[in-house]
């Protein structure tokens, strides 16, 4: 074998190690993946329960149902669509009906989630910008005030 194929051979081998890791990442990657979505896009993909996503948008006014052992049950919204949260656990301090939520957990059927999580806005100006763009894009959101009135 000549040098220039002893070379060429090295750097095939080192094409192919890589390309080898690359793919396992990328696998073990897949399941740790989180997809932001607004609740339309959650009812337009119609994704598999079991899937976990991170949904963003609006707590429902009087849908928040509090249970005795700490089950919360509420609704998120982004106007065109809603989706249920079941939450076990203690809410952040800033979450309220007509807030800007982000919940992430588990489909448990079409527009239903179990929630392992819940985030709220932390002052009067800040929300994640997934449910601002959302909100935006759905029609109800004036900037650096909130929802329309």
């Amino acid at each position: 074998m000549t040098r220039k194929q002893r070379r060429l051979t090295m750097v095939a081998g080192a094409g192919v190690v890589l390309t080898l890791a690359a793919v396992l990442v990328f696998v073990a990657l897949r399941e740790q993946i989180v997809f932001f979505y607004s609740p339309t896009e959650l009812a337009e993909k119609q994704l598999e329960p079991g899937t976990r996503v991170r949904l963003g948008g609006l707590v429902v006014d009087g849908s928040i149902e509090r249970g005795d052992d700490g089950a919360v049950s509420f609704a998120i919204t982004d106007t065109a669509n809603d989706v249920v949260v079941a939450y076990r656990g203690i809410l952040p301090d800033l979450f309220r009906e007509g807030q800007g939520v982000v919940a992430e957990g588990l489909l448990t059927e079409a527009l239903h989630l179990e929630a392992e999580s819940v985030l709220a806005k932390h002052d009067e100006n800040y929300m994640p910008k997934e449910v601002v763009d959302a909100l935006k894009a759905q029609g109800v959101w004036k900037d650096g005030v909130g929802l329309k009135q």
